[in-house]
């Protein structure tokens, strides 16, 4: 499940609400061990991703970058070539 929670930090451009969200939700039904929360358990469980998403958006706010921001596009084509590169996934056809 968390395998989709990604560094949201010091890229640019900044990571968007929707972003922020996805991770809060990905984290609390890693933690509620569900995906989909029972009638009796919604409201708790939305509130979790909503205070989780708010917390995380000022941490991403107030952390600090020693380095220069990182392309999201440049990243994201070295982790498919690194999938590539271990087997996980088949080179795109030319």
């Amino acid at each position: 499940m968390c395998r989709n929670i990604h560094t949201l930090h010091n890229f640019e451009p900044a990571a968007s609400s929707e972003e922020v969200h996805a991770a809060a939700l990905q984290y609390v039904r890693k933690i509620a061990g569900t995906t989909k929360p029972s009638k009796a358990n919604q409201e708790v469980f939305d509130r979790a991703v909503h205070e989780i998403a708010h917390i995380t958006q000022h941490l991403l706010d107030d952390l600090v970058a020693v380095t220069p921001p990182k392309n999201r596009e440049v990243e994201a084509a070295k982790a498919r070539e690194r999938a590539i590169r271990s087997g996980r996934y088949a080179a795109p056809a030319a």
